[in-house]
């Protein structure tokens, strides 16, 4: 019996597998769509317009006619010719220093009160929260004016005299419209304030300290990043301050230019005046002040913010 030997089946074509990379692909591609949206609204309403911003301020722009290229005239005008702007300069910083710890120390001390409640703490919540909704409205700013106005509810209890009209006093109407919306950081302050173990507290107790040194010694660095948002946060807003000012001095900045803020005069040299490639350079100063204020916080903050995380600060 022989046996023949039988030639292997001819191989044929393997099925093919898949490229790793395609699954890849297709996951970054819908990734993409569903951020197109986004990307599109930033380049469109960001980028764009702060690159265009970027070239106005060194060109002579009335918004009528093209405009002029004049290099750095903007800025030499701005800090050596103006002195209303330098004015608006001295009112915004003042509104800074004053307004921002104001805001913050009414917004922690009502968090720590709504923190000891036992009850109707939700409601109170709720009420001390609800300005912060109104928002810098001109509504708002419109009933502060008139609480502050000659023969308003402030002047007949007080009787100094209508504050908006009054160059020592209009400045502060503004600090005290914005301390009032302390809604939000107080919300902020309240869920940090949740987050401190109660252990701490108990231990400084035992320790024969009362409640201002727990304070001190507890809840300041525990609650010091919080502290610091809050600070960043409303620092940043506190440089574009525009409407309670515009509001309650009329648009005109006054009595005597003292709520004239830096957004208003930006305002005004803009839209008013039609000076937009003066507005824009105004604009890329005030951006570059208030990079340069976050910086400097973030930098001194190494000093005193706690993460209880890292043990140290």
């Amino acid at each position: 019996m022989t046996t023949t030997d039988i030639p292997p089946a001819p191989a044929g074509p393997r099925p093919a597998t898949p490229s790793p990379r395609r699954p890849r692909r297709r996951r970054e591609g819908a990734a993409w769509v569903f951020l197109s949206p986004w990307v599109l609204g930033a380049v469109g309403l960001t980028v764009l317009p702060m690159a265009v911003s970027l070239y106005l301020s060194f060109t002579d722009y009335d918004m009528f006619n093209p405009p002029q290229w004049i290099g750095l005239r903007n800025y030499t005008q701005m800090f050596t010719e103006d002195p209303r702007y330098w004015r608006s300069v001295t009112t915004t910083l003042t509104y800074v220093v004053i307004a921002v710890p104001l805001q913050l120390a009414l917004a922690l001390a009502v968090a720590l009160a709504l923190k000891s409640m036992k009850r109707g703490k939700g409601f109170y919540r709720t009420a001390f929260y609800a300005p912060s909704l109104l928002g810098a409205s001109m509504s708002v700013a419109l009933v502060w004016r008139a609480i502050f106005n000659d023969g308003g509810p402030v002047d007949n209890l007080l009787g100094t005299g209508g504050w908006v009209s009054q160059p020592g006093w209009a400045l502060l109407a503004v600090v005290l419209l914005t301390a009032w919306q302390f809604g939000a950081p107080m919300v902020i302050f309240l869920a940090g304030l949740q987050q401190i173990p109660g252990e701490l507290y108990e231990a400084a107790a035992v320790d024969g300290a009362g409640k201002w040194r727990q304070f001190l010694s507890v809840t300041v660095p525990m609650l010091s990043p919080v502290i610091f948002f809050n600070l960043v946060l409303q620092s940043i807003q506190a440089f574009q301050v525009f409407t309670p000012a515009f509001a309650i001095s009329g648009g005109e900045g006054g009595p005597a230019d003292s709520t004239l803020v830096y957004t208003m005069y930006l305002y005004d040299r803009g839209f008013v005046a039609s000076h937009m490639g003066y507005a824009s350079a105004m604009a890329w100063v005030l951006l570059i002040v208030i990079g340069a204020v976050t910086a400097v916080l973030f930098r001194t903050s190494r000093s005193w913010v706690f993460y209880a995380s890292e043990g140290d600060r």
